[in-house]
């Protein structure tokens, strides 16, 4: 097995701009250990679970994106353990690890709806861009299916055109609304007053610029106002949002 970490790249993240979750079940400690920071070190948030049972209650309050899954594990193994997550509705990617003669397992793993393989031994950073690619496709297939929008506890409903924040309604003007979406589908990055102009009040807007900053300010008024603040001023830049 290749012992040396990847190389990181620019991390991926999910819609709301937090990092992809990733969760390796493994009864080996080391090897699950290893992975856990080899999935760390793209700016994951990475976890490890030694059994079945442990990764179950695990993922109950951690709602990983993708999933490592050694097959031969005692008690819960790694097939059982991902009938009962299909059978749930979960449809999170899963990648299975399995010894190299046991073509048995790779089918069984297959077959109880298991995305990919590897063979143990492997080679540490062909299995982290496997993973790489399996989490990509599911954040992008989770954002083009969701209508919300999220940044830390607050929430855009673009279809439903409401917002939340900490589950309480928050009353939006149409063009708050509009510039809100903006800043939460750009979620961490930063945007100048030209890029909002431009997105939100069009091309041809004749006013005065200074309006970007009075928006800015009712939506601070609304969202922020009271709580750990979510809207924040990069001088000489611009606006972004973000969880702290």
């Amino acid at each position: 097995m290749l012992m040396h970490m990847p190389a990181p790249r620019l991390p991926l993240t999910r819609p709301d701009g937090s990092p992809v979750r990733a969760l390796v079940v493994d009864d080996e400690v080391n090897l699950g250990e290893l992975l856990r920071m080899a999935m760390s070190n793209e700016g994951w948030d990475a976890r490890a679970a030694t059994n079945g049972r442990e990764a179950l209650e695990l993922m109950r309050g951690f709602d990983p994106d993708l999933l490592v899954l050694d097959v031969m594990m005692p008690g819960l193994d790694g097939v059982e353990l991902l009938t009962r997550i299909r059978a749930a509705g979960n449809d999170l990617p899963v990648l299975f690890l399995t010894a190299k003669d046991a073509v048995e397992d790779r089918i069984a793993g297959i077959a109880a709806g298991g995305d990919d393989y590897v063979t143990k031994p492997f080679n540490l950073e062909e299995v982290i861009l496997r993973l790489r690619g399996m989490a990509r496709r599911h954040v992008a297939a989770a954002a083009a299916a969701d209508t919300l929008l999220r940044v830390g506890d607050l929430a855009l409903d673009e279809e439903a055109y409401e917002v939340k924040r900490g589950g309480i309604p928050i009353k939006l003007t149409a063009k708050e609304f509009e510039l809100l979406r903006y800043l939460m589908q750009n979620a961490r990055r930063v945007v100048s007053k030209a890029q909002i102009l431009d997105a939100v009040w069009g091309y041809d807007f004749g006013g005065d610029s200074g309006v970007v900053e009075i928006y800015i300010s009712y939506l601070r008024r609304k969202i922020d106002a009271g709580r750990d603040p979510l809207i924040h001023t990069v001088r000489g830049v611009g606006y972004t949002i973000k969880a702290s």
